[in-house]
Protein backbone atom coordinates (compact mmCIF):
# COMPACT_ATOMS: atom_id res chain seq x y z
CA UNK A 1 0.00 0.00 0.00
CA UNK A 2 1.61 3.71 -0.44
CA UNK A 3 2.46 6.16 1.84
CA UNK A 4 0.52 9.02 1.56
CA UNK A 5 -0.33 10.48 4.68
CA UNK A 6 -3.93 11.50 4.91
CA UNK A 7 -4.93 15.69 6.06
CA UNK A 8 -8.22 14.39 7.64
CA UNK A 9 -9.55 10.88 9.20
CA UNK A 10 -10.27 8.27 6.69
CA UNK A 11 -13.88 7.83 5.75
CA UNK A 12 -15.92 4.69 6.43
CA UNK A 13 -16.10 1.40 5.33
CA UNK A 14 -19.08 1.89 3.11
CA UNK A 15 -17.23 4.66 1.88
CA UNK A 16 -14.70 2.50 0.55
CA UNK A 17 -17.07 -0.04 -0.96
CA UNK A 18 -18.69 2.88 -2.63
CA UNK A 19 -15.49 4.29 -4.24
CA UNK A 20 -14.29 1.14 -6.36
CA UNK A 21 -13.76 0.85 -9.93
CA UNK A 22 -12.92 4.29 -11.02
CA UNK A 23 -9.91 6.38 -12.48
CA UNK A 24 -6.79 5.61 -11.09
CA UNK A 25 -3.72 7.99 -10.97
CA UNK A 26 -2.29 6.09 -14.10
CA UNK A 27 -4.80 7.53 -16.00
CA UNK A 28 -6.59 4.13 -16.81
CA UNK A 29 -9.64 4.45 -17.89
CA UNK A 30 -11.42 1.98 -15.20
CA UNK A 31 -15.15 3.48 -15.46
CA UNK A 32 -17.29 3.11 -12.33
CA UNK A 33 -21.04 1.87 -13.15
CA UNK A 34 -23.91 4.20 -13.30
CA UNK A 35 -25.09 3.42 -9.60
CA UNK A 36 -27.40 6.24 -9.50
CA UNK A 37 -28.74 8.83 -11.42
CA UNK A 38 -30.83 11.80 -10.77
CA UNK A 39 -32.41 14.94 -12.77
CA UNK A 40 -30.45 18.33 -11.57
CA UNK A 41 -33.47 20.07 -12.80
CA UNK A 42 -31.14 22.64 -14.98
CA UNK A 43 -31.33 19.98 -18.09
CA UNK A 44 -27.91 18.97 -17.59
CA UNK A 45 -26.09 16.36 -19.09
CA UNK A 46 -25.59 14.57 -15.38
CA UNK A 47 -28.50 12.65 -16.85
CA UNK A 48 -26.83 11.48 -19.99
CA UNK A 49 -24.09 8.67 -20.45
CA UNK A 50 -21.47 10.60 -21.94
CA UNK A 51 -18.57 8.68 -23.54
CA UNK A 52 -14.70 8.67 -22.89
CA UNK A 53 -11.39 7.96 -24.35
CA UNK A 54 -10.57 3.87 -24.38
CA UNK A 55 -7.55 3.76 -26.20
CA UNK A 56 -3.86 5.07 -26.47
CA UNK A 57 -3.45 5.76 -22.38
CA UNK A 58 -0.91 3.47 -22.30
CA UNK A 59 1.14 4.45 -25.30
CA UNK A 60 0.98 7.82 -24.48
CA UNK A 61 2.18 7.33 -20.54
CA UNK A 62 5.17 6.16 -21.93
CA UNK A 63 5.85 8.82 -24.09
CA UNK A 64 5.25 11.48 -21.73
CA UNK A 65 7.18 10.34 -19.16
CA UNK A 66 10.14 11.89 -21.46
CA UNK A 67 8.25 15.28 -21.86
CA UNK A 68 8.26 17.97 -19.64
CA UNK A 69 4.78 18.48 -18.28
CA UNK A 70 3.39 21.68 -18.40
CA UNK A 71 0.74 20.46 -15.49
CA UNK A 72 0.55 23.93 -13.65
CA UNK A 73 -2.77 25.93 -12.46
CA UNK A 74 -4.89 28.42 -13.31
CA UNK A 75 -2.48 30.35 -12.01
CA UNK A 76 -3.27 33.76 -14.02
CA UNK A 77 -6.61 33.73 -14.94
CA UNK A 78 -7.49 35.16 -11.31
CA UNK A 79 -5.04 38.37 -12.22
CA UNK A 80 -7.00 38.59 -15.51
CA UNK A 81 -9.47 40.19 -13.31
CA UNK A 82 -7.69 43.40 -12.13
CA UNK A 83 -5.15 43.25 -14.59
CA UNK A 84 -6.33 46.75 -16.38
CA UNK A 85 -5.84 48.30 -13.34
CA UNK A 86 -4.10 51.81 -13.45
CA UNK A 87 -4.65 51.57 -17.86
CA UNK A 88 -6.53 54.54 -17.69
CA UNK A 89 -7.90 56.43 -20.97
CA UNK A 90 -5.71 53.36 -23.35
CA UNK A 91 -7.80 50.99 -22.02
CA UNK A 92 -10.95 51.05 -24.29
CA UNK A 93 -8.75 50.91 -27.58
CA UNK A 94 -6.59 48.16 -25.73
CA UNK A 95 -9.31 46.00 -24.29
CA UNK A 96 -10.94 45.79 -28.56
CA UNK A 97 -7.67 44.88 -29.88
CA UNK A 98 -7.37 41.74 -27.39
CA UNK A 99 -11.25 40.95 -27.79
CA UNK A 100 -11.17 38.00 -30.28
CA UNK A 101 -7.90 36.21 -28.11
CA UNK A 102 -9.64 36.02 -24.83
CA UNK A 103 -13.11 35.12 -26.16
CA UNK A 104 -14.07 31.41 -26.09
CA UNK A 105 -14.98 30.12 -29.03
CA UNK A 106 -17.13 26.66 -26.98
CA UNK A 107 -20.57 26.58 -28.10
CA UNK A 108 -21.97 24.82 -24.97
CA UNK A 109 -19.84 27.39 -22.85
CA UNK A 110 -21.29 30.76 -24.73
CA UNK A 111 -24.88 29.61 -24.79
CA UNK A 112 -24.84 28.70 -21.40
CA UNK A 113 -22.89 32.08 -20.02
CA UNK A 114 -24.95 34.07 -22.72
CA UNK A 115 -27.02 36.24 -19.76
CA UNK A 116 -24.78 38.94 -18.75
CA UNK A 117 -22.90 38.70 -15.41
CA UNK A 118 -23.86 41.45 -12.66
CA UNK A 119 -20.52 42.50 -12.32
CA UNK A 120 -21.42 45.52 -9.10
CA UNK A 121 -23.06 41.85 -6.82
CA UNK A 122 -20.82 39.43 -5.70
CA UNK A 123 -20.52 36.60 -8.88
CA UNK A 124 -18.96 32.49 -8.59
CA UNK A 125 -16.44 32.53 -11.32
CA UNK A 126 -15.20 28.45 -12.41
CA UNK A 127 -11.62 28.79 -13.01
CA UNK A 128 -9.71 25.93 -14.64
CA UNK A 129 -6.29 24.62 -15.98
CA UNK A 130 -6.22 22.16 -18.32
CA UNK A 131 -3.11 20.34 -20.12
CA UNK A 132 -3.66 21.00 -24.18
CA UNK A 133 0.03 21.20 -24.92
CA UNK A 134 1.03 20.25 -28.47
CA UNK A 135 2.37 16.60 -27.23
CA UNK A 136 -0.88 15.20 -26.17
CA UNK A 137 -2.98 16.99 -29.04
CA UNK A 138 -0.57 15.29 -31.05
CA UNK A 139 -1.30 11.83 -29.21
CA UNK A 140 -5.11 11.98 -28.49
CA UNK A 141 -6.65 14.96 -30.84
CA UNK A 142 -7.96 18.10 -29.77
CA UNK A 143 -11.30 17.22 -28.55
CA UNK A 144 -12.08 18.22 -24.84
CA UNK A 145 -12.57 14.08 -24.34
CA UNK A 146 -8.93 13.86 -24.33
CA UNK A 147 -8.22 15.99 -21.73
CA UNK A 148 -8.53 16.30 -18.02
CA UNK A 149 -8.86 19.45 -15.29
CA UNK A 150 -6.34 19.40 -12.90
CA UNK A 151 -6.77 22.61 -11.23
CA UNK A 152 -9.97 23.53 -10.19
CA UNK A 153 -10.78 26.80 -8.92
CA UNK A 154 -13.69 28.26 -7.42
CA UNK A 155 -13.30 31.73 -7.44
CA UNK A 156 -15.68 34.48 -6.07
CA UNK A 157 -15.38 37.63 -7.18
CA UNK A 158 -16.74 40.95 -4.98
CA UNK A 159 -16.08 43.76 -6.54
CA UNK A 160 -17.81 46.26 -4.23
CA UNK A 161 -15.88 44.77 -1.23
CA UNK A 162 -12.86 44.55 -3.07
CA UNK A 163 -12.25 41.11 -2.46
CA UNK A 164 -11.48 37.80 -4.48
CA UNK A 165 -11.74 34.44 -3.09
CA UNK A 166 -10.20 31.39 -4.34
CA UNK A 167 -11.32 28.06 -3.25
CA UNK A 168 -9.42 25.25 -4.80
CA UNK A 169 -11.03 22.19 -5.32
CA UNK A 170 -8.70 18.78 -5.75
CA UNK A 171 -8.74 16.96 -8.63
CA UNK A 172 -8.98 13.15 -6.95
CA UNK A 173 -12.31 14.27 -5.00
CA UNK A 174 -15.15 11.65 -5.40
CA UNK A 175 -18.10 12.80 -6.78
CA UNK A 176 -21.21 11.49 -8.27
CA UNK A 177 -21.78 11.91 -12.01
CA UNK A 178 -25.00 10.79 -12.28
CA UNK A 179 -25.10 7.88 -14.79
CA UNK A 180 -21.71 8.03 -15.54
CA UNK A 181 -20.93 6.91 -12.30
CA UNK A 182 -18.77 7.95 -9.38
CA UNK A 183 -15.93 9.67 -10.71
CA UNK A 184 -12.64 11.96 -9.64
CA UNK A 185 -14.15 14.98 -10.43
CA UNK A 186 -11.08 15.88 -13.07
CA UNK A 187 -13.21 13.76 -14.95
CA UNK A 188 -16.13 16.09 -15.96
CA UNK A 189 -13.60 17.85 -17.98
CA UNK A 190 -13.25 15.02 -20.31
CA UNK A 191 -16.99 13.66 -19.86
CA UNK A 192 -18.41 17.31 -21.34
CA UNK A 193 -16.02 19.99 -21.47
CA UNK A 194 -16.37 23.20 -19.58
CA UNK A 195 -20.05 23.23 -19.38
CA UNK A 196 -20.41 19.43 -17.45
CA UNK A 197 -17.43 20.67 -15.26
CA UNK A 198 -19.64 23.76 -14.12
CA UNK A 199 -22.52 21.52 -13.27
CA UNK A 200 -20.11 19.50 -11.26
CA UNK A 201 -19.41 21.84 -9.61
CA UNK A 202 -22.60 23.89 -8.66
CA UNK A 203 -23.63 20.34 -7.71
CA UNK A 204 -20.30 20.08 -5.45
CA UNK A 205 -21.77 23.04 -3.53
CA UNK A 206 -25.79 22.93 -4.11
CA UNK A 207 -26.31 19.15 -3.18
CA UNK A 208 -23.49 19.38 -0.09
CA UNK A 209 -24.29 22.65 2.06
CA UNK A 210 -26.68 25.13 2.54
CA UNK A 211 -25.63 27.74 0.17
CA UNK A 212 -26.91 28.00 -3.36
CA UNK A 213 -24.46 28.95 -5.90
CA UNK A 214 -24.91 29.80 -9.73
CA UNK A 215 -21.59 29.61 -11.68
CA UNK A 216 -21.69 32.80 -13.91
CA UNK A 217 -18.58 32.83 -15.66
CA UNK A 218 -15.77 30.60 -16.47
CA UNK A 219 -11.96 30.79 -17.69
CA UNK A 220 -9.31 28.57 -18.65
CA UNK A 221 -5.79 28.66 -19.35
CA UNK A 222 -3.20 27.25 -21.59
CA UNK A 223 -0.49 25.34 -19.57
CA UNK A 224 1.72 26.31 -22.65
CA UNK A 225 1.48 29.72 -22.03
CA UNK A 226 2.49 29.85 -18.60
CA UNK A 227 6.38 30.59 -18.28
CA UNK A 228 5.57 33.32 -20.93
CA UNK A 229 3.26 35.42 -18.46
CA UNK A 230 5.51 35.37 -16.00
CA UNK A 231 8.69 36.33 -17.87
CA UNK A 232 6.52 39.11 -18.98
CA UNK A 233 5.87 40.81 -15.74
CA UNK A 234 10.33 40.33 -14.97
CA UNK A 235 9.47 37.46 -12.59
CA UNK A 236 7.77 37.18 -9.28
CA UNK A 237 8.72 37.64 -5.51
CA UNK A 238 7.59 34.29 -3.56
CA UNK A 239 8.61 33.29 -0.06
CA UNK A 240 8.45 29.51 0.71
CA UNK A 241 9.10 28.53 4.31
CA UNK A 242 10.26 24.86 2.89
CA UNK A 243 13.03 24.30 0.26
CA UNK A 244 10.95 23.23 -2.89
CA UNK A 245 12.92 20.53 -4.78
CA UNK A 246 11.22 17.80 -7.21
CA UNK A 247 13.12 16.09 -10.29
CA UNK A 248 9.79 15.39 -12.05
CA UNK A 249 8.74 19.07 -11.33
CA UNK A 250 12.25 20.16 -12.72
CA UNK A 251 12.30 22.83 -9.87
CA UNK A 252 14.82 23.15 -6.78
CA UNK A 253 14.18 26.17 -4.78
CA UNK A 254 15.69 26.94 -1.66
CA UNK A 255 13.31 28.14 1.72
CA UNK A 256 13.03 31.94 2.05
CA UNK A 257 11.92 34.49 -0.07
CA UNK A 258 13.27 34.94 -3.50
CA UNK A 259 13.07 35.89 -7.26
CA UNK A 260 11.69 33.55 -9.34
CA UNK A 261 11.52 33.46 -13.40
CA UNK A 262 8.59 31.16 -15.48
CA UNK A 263 10.55 27.82 -15.78
CA UNK A 264 11.00 28.49 -11.71
CA UNK A 265 7.35 29.48 -11.45
CA UNK A 266 5.85 26.53 -13.59
CA UNK A 267 7.77 24.28 -11.44
CA UNK A 268 6.53 25.45 -8.46
CA UNK A 269 3.28 25.01 -9.47
CA UNK A 270 3.74 21.08 -10.65
CA UNK A 271 5.78 20.21 -7.85
CA UNK A 272 4.10 17.41 -5.79
CA UNK A 273 6.98 15.00 -4.30
CA UNK A 274 8.55 17.96 -2.50
CA UNK A 275 6.29 17.52 -0.10
CA UNK A 276 6.12 14.00 0.39
CA UNK A 277 6.96 14.03 3.52
CA UNK A 278 4.33 15.92 5.03
CA UNK A 279 1.51 14.06 2.96
CA UNK A 280 -0.51 14.26 -0.31
CA UNK A 281 1.14 16.97 -2.63
CA UNK A 282 -1.33 17.42 -4.26
CA UNK A 283 -2.80 20.01 -1.33
CA UNK A 284 0.18 21.81 -1.16
CA UNK A 285 0.97 22.46 -4.76
CA UNK A 286 -2.66 23.96 -4.31
CA UNK A 287 -1.29 25.89 -2.10
CA UNK A 288 1.93 27.18 -3.89
CA UNK A 289 -0.71 27.65 -7.21
CA UNK A 290 -3.05 30.07 -5.02
CA UNK A 291 -0.01 32.18 -3.74
CA UNK A 292 1.52 32.50 -7.63
CA UNK A 293 -2.13 34.06 -8.63
CA UNK A 294 -1.59 36.10 -5.94
CA UNK A 295 1.61 37.06 -6.08
CA UNK A 296 1.15 37.55 -10.32
CA UNK A 297 -2.20 39.95 -9.26
CA UNK A 298 0.56 41.74 -7.15
CA UNK A 299 3.31 42.10 -9.41
CA UNK A 300 0.70 43.37 -12.21
CA UNK A 301 -0.63 45.84 -10.31
CA UNK A 302 2.82 47.54 -9.50
CA UNK A 303 3.51 47.83 -13.31
CA UNK A 304 3.59 51.24 -14.80
CA UNK A 305 0.99 51.67 -17.68
CA UNK A 306 3.32 50.06 -20.36
CA UNK A 307 4.83 47.41 -18.51
CA UNK A 308 0.93 46.28 -17.49
CA UNK A 309 -0.30 46.65 -21.49
CA UNK A 310 2.36 44.37 -22.25
CA UNK A 311 1.79 42.01 -19.07
CA UNK A 312 -2.23 42.18 -20.54
CA UNK A 313 -1.41 41.17 -24.03
CA UNK A 314 0.10 38.05 -23.00
CA UNK A 315 -2.26 36.62 -20.83
CA UNK A 316 -4.65 37.10 -23.51
CA UNK A 317 -2.41 34.26 -25.30
CA UNK A 318 -3.59 31.92 -23.09
CA UNK A 319 -6.66 32.65 -20.84
CA UNK A 320 -10.18 31.94 -23.06
CA UNK A 321 -13.24 33.22 -21.03
CA UNK A 322 -16.91 34.09 -21.41
CA UNK A 323 -16.78 37.21 -20.01
CA UNK A 324 -16.01 40.27 -22.32
CA UNK A 325 -13.54 42.36 -22.93
CA UNK A 326 -15.63 45.04 -21.68
CA UNK A 327 -16.74 43.51 -18.86
CA UNK A 328 -13.23 42.71 -17.84
CA UNK A 329 -12.03 46.40 -17.83
CA UNK A 330 -15.54 47.49 -16.24
CA UNK A 331 -14.44 45.23 -12.87
CA UNK A 332 -10.69 46.50 -13.40
CA UNK A 333 -12.54 49.98 -13.11
CA UNK A 334 -14.13 48.54 -9.62
CA UNK A 335 -10.99 46.95 -8.86
CA UNK A 336 -8.82 50.07 -9.04
CA UNK A 337 -8.07 50.16 -5.02
CA UNK A 338 -7.64 46.41 -4.50
CA UNK A 339 -4.92 45.21 -2.12
CA UNK A 340 -4.33 41.71 -2.48
CA UNK A 341 -2.51 41.32 1.10
CA UNK A 342 -6.13 42.14 2.70
CA UNK A 343 -8.48 41.47 -0.16
CA UNK A 344 -7.64 38.22 -1.59
CA UNK A 345 -8.79 35.02 0.38
CA UNK A 346 -8.13 31.86 -0.06
CA UNK A 347 -8.52 27.70 0.79
CA UNK A 348 -9.09 24.34 -0.51
CA UNK A 349 -12.08 22.21 -0.31
CA UNK A 350 -11.97 20.09 3.13
CA UNK A 351 -11.25 16.40 2.00
CA UNK A 352 -10.56 12.91 3.54
CA UNK A 353 -7.86 10.87 1.80
CA UNK A 354 -8.57 7.18 1.11
CA UNK A 355 -6.63 4.76 -0.67
CA UNK A 356 -8.77 2.04 -2.61
CA UNK A 357 -7.67 -0.42 -5.08
CA UNK A 358 -4.28 1.16 -5.61
CA UNK A 359 -5.81 4.26 -6.23
CA UNK A 360 -6.25 7.39 -4.19
CA UNK A 361 -9.40 9.21 -3.56
CA UNK A 362 -10.71 12.31 -1.68
CA UNK A 363 -13.93 12.18 -0.43
CA UNK A 364 -15.70 15.02 0.89
CA UNK A 365 -15.90 16.50 4.69
CA UNK A 366 -19.45 17.55 4.20
CA UNK A 367 -19.78 19.72 7.47
CA UNK A 368 -15.68 20.87 6.81
CA UNK A 369 -17.13 21.80 3.23
CA UNK A 370 -20.40 23.26 4.51
CA UNK A 371 -18.71 25.68 6.93
CA UNK A 372 -16.42 26.80 4.26
CA UNK A 373 -18.77 27.28 1.80
CA UNK A 374 -21.22 29.23 4.26
CA UNK A 375 -18.18 31.87 5.18
CA UNK A 376 -17.02 32.19 1.35
CA UNK A 377 -20.80 33.12 0.33
CA UNK A 378 -20.99 35.53 3.18
CA UNK A 379 -17.48 37.26 2.35
CA UNK A 380 -15.38 35.69 5.10
CA UNK A 381 -11.98 33.88 4.23
CA UNK A 382 -12.41 30.16 3.64
CA UNK A 383 -10.81 29.35 7.36
CA UNK A 384 -12.10 30.62 10.57
CA UNK A 385 -8.53 30.32 12.20
CA UNK A 386 -5.00 29.08 10.68
CA UNK A 387 -5.62 25.48 12.60
CA UNK A 388 -7.81 24.71 9.23
CA UNK A 389 -5.32 25.36 7.06
CA UNK A 390 -3.26 21.88 6.92
CA UNK A 391 -0.60 23.80 4.73
CA UNK A 392 0.08 26.38 6.63
CA UNK A 393 3.80 27.03 7.50
CA UNK A 394 4.30 24.69 4.50
CA UNK A 395 3.30 25.92 1.11
CA UNK A 396 3.55 29.15 0.29
CA UNK A 397 1.00 31.82 0.67
CA UNK A 398 -0.54 35.00 0.53
CA UNK A 399 -3.40 37.28 0.99
CA UNK A 400 -6.00 36.37 3.57
CA UNK A 401 -6.83 32.32 4.30
CA UNK A 402 -8.41 32.25 7.59
CA UNK A 403 -10.66 34.77 9.70
CA UNK A 404 -8.15 35.18 12.64
CA UNK A 405 -7.73 38.70 11.90
CA UNK A 406 -10.64 39.56 9.03
CA UNK A 407 -13.86 38.36 11.44
CA UNK A 408 -13.31 41.03 14.54
CA UNK A 409 -15.35 43.62 14.46
CA UNK A 410 -12.90 46.20 16.46
CA UNK A 411 -11.76 48.71 13.99
CA UNK A 412 -8.19 48.25 12.55
CA UNK A 413 -5.50 49.48 14.58
CA UNK A 414 -4.52 53.31 13.34
CA UNK A 415 -1.47 54.01 11.49
CA UNK A 416 0.96 55.74 13.44
CA UNK A 417 0.50 59.85 12.52
CA UNK A 418 3.34 61.17 9.33
CA UNK A 419 5.43 63.44 11.00
CA UNK A 420 6.99 64.00 7.62
CA UNK A 421 10.52 63.17 5.69
CA UNK A 422 13.65 62.29 7.68
CA UNK A 423 16.90 62.51 6.35
CA UNK A 424 18.65 59.97 8.01
CA UNK A 425 18.79 56.19 8.69
CA UNK A 426 20.66 52.89 6.43
CA UNK A 427 19.51 52.60 2.78
CA UNK A 428 20.38 49.94 0.29
CA UNK A 429 19.98 51.54 -3.37
CA UNK A 430 19.85 48.22 -5.85
CA UNK A 431 20.45 49.28 -9.73
CA UNK A 432 16.99 47.76 -11.21
CA UNK A 433 17.82 50.02 -14.37
CA UNK A 434 20.50 48.63 -16.26
CA UNK A 435 22.45 51.67 -16.75
CA UNK A 436 26.14 51.35 -15.27
CA UNK A 437 26.97 53.19 -12.06
CA UNK A 438 23.55 54.53 -11.01
CA UNK A 439 22.97 52.99 -7.95
CA UNK A 440 26.75 54.59 -6.69
CA UNK A 441 25.53 57.68 -8.18
CA UNK A 442 22.54 57.78 -6.11
CA UNK A 443 24.01 56.42 -3.02
CA UNK A 444 26.63 59.62 -2.88
CA UNK A 445 22.98 62.07 -3.15
CA UNK A 446 21.35 60.05 -0.36
CA UNK A 447 24.90 60.10 2.03
CA UNK A 448 25.34 63.87 1.10
CA UNK A 449 22.15 64.21 2.21
CA UNK A 450 22.44 62.30 5.78
CA UNK A 451 21.73 58.68 5.18
CA UNK A 452 24.17 56.12 5.37
CA UNK A 453 23.76 54.19 1.56
CA UNK A 454 25.24 51.36 0.47
CA UNK A 455 24.34 50.13 -3.77
CA UNK A 456 24.05 47.21 -5.40
CA UNK A 457 22.13 45.37 -8.09
CA UNK A 458 18.55 44.36 -8.62
CA UNK A 459 17.54 40.96 -9.66
CA UNK A 460 15.39 41.91 -12.19
CA UNK A 461 15.17 45.26 -14.75
CA UNK A 462 12.15 47.71 -13.58
CA UNK A 463 10.74 50.58 -14.87
CA UNK A 464 9.87 52.41 -11.92
CA UNK A 465 11.43 53.35 -8.93
CA UNK A 466 9.93 51.51 -6.04
CA UNK A 467 11.06 52.44 -2.33
CA UNK A 468 10.49 49.95 0.37
CA UNK A 469 10.70 50.36 4.03
CA UNK A 470 11.21 48.41 7.10
CA UNK A 471 9.48 48.47 10.46
CA UNK A 472 9.07 52.34 11.56
CA UNK A 473 11.07 53.65 8.94
CA UNK A 474 8.35 55.20 6.77
CA UNK A 475 9.30 59.10 7.31
CA UNK A 476 13.13 57.76 6.33
CA UNK A 477 11.52 56.77 3.55
CA UNK A 478 10.12 60.05 2.67
CA UNK A 479 13.22 61.68 3.35
CA UNK A 480 14.97 59.08 0.60
CA UNK A 481 11.72 59.85 -2.19
CA UNK A 482 12.38 63.67 -1.49
CA UNK A 483 15.96 63.52 -2.07
CA UNK A 484 15.48 61.51 -5.42
CA UNK A 485 12.50 62.84 -6.33
CA UNK A 486 10.40 59.88 -6.39
CA UNK A 487 6.56 59.99 -6.07
CA UNK A 488 4.74 59.29 -2.39
CA UNK A 489 2.83 57.16 -3.69
CA UNK A 490 6.05 54.71 -4.43
CA UNK A 491 7.17 54.51 -1.20
CA UNK A 492 5.24 50.97 0.48
CA UNK A 493 6.07 49.20 3.56
CA UNK A 494 8.13 46.11 3.11
CA UNK A 495 5.48 44.01 4.59
CA UNK A 496 6.04 40.75 2.85
CA UNK A 497 9.68 40.65 3.00
CA UNK A 498 10.42 41.02 -0.73
CA UNK A 499 13.55 42.75 -0.20
CA UNK A 500 16.23 42.99 2.63
CA UNK A 501 15.49 44.13 5.73
CA UNK A 502 18.90 44.57 7.48
CA UNK A 503 18.09 48.51 6.28
CA UNK A 504 15.80 51.11 7.16
CA UNK A 505 15.30 51.68 3.24
CA UNK A 506 15.35 50.15 0.62
CA UNK A 507 15.42 51.76 -3.03
CA UNK A 508 15.19 49.71 -6.51
CA UNK A 509 15.98 51.83 -9.15
CA UNK A 510 13.99 51.85 -12.36
CA UNK A 511 15.00 53.54 -15.76
CA UNK A 512 13.03 56.61 -14.65
CA UNK A 513 16.22 57.42 -12.44
CA UNK A 514 18.25 57.24 -15.59
CA UNK A 515 16.51 60.11 -17.23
Amino acid sequence: MADRKSHRQMTSAEQVRRSESHYGRDGGAHVAPATRTHDTGRGSRRGQRIATRADGAGSYAERVKKKRHKRVAAIVIAALLVVFVGVGAAAAAFVMRLSNNIQTNDPDLLERFSEPVALQDPFYMLLLGVDKSEGRAEDWGADTSNFRSDTIILARIDAPAQKVTLVSIPRDTLVDMGPNGERKINDAYALGGGDYMTDVVEDLVNENTDVRIRIEAYAEVDFEQFTSIVDAIGGIEVTLPVAVSDELANVDLPAGTQHINGDEALGLCRARHAYDEYGGGDFYRAANQRMVIGTIIKKILSLDPAGMLGAVDTLTQSVTTTLSITDLASLAMQFQNFDVDTGFYTGQTPTESQYVNSVWYEFLDKDGWAEMMERVDSGLPPYSDESQDFTHGVAGSIGVSSGDSSDSNEPDEEEPEVEGPVFSGSVLVLNGAGVSGLAGTKSDALNSAGFSAEAGNADSSHTTTQIYYNGDSRNAALGVAETLGVEESNVLENSQGLHSTEYDVVVVLGSDQAE
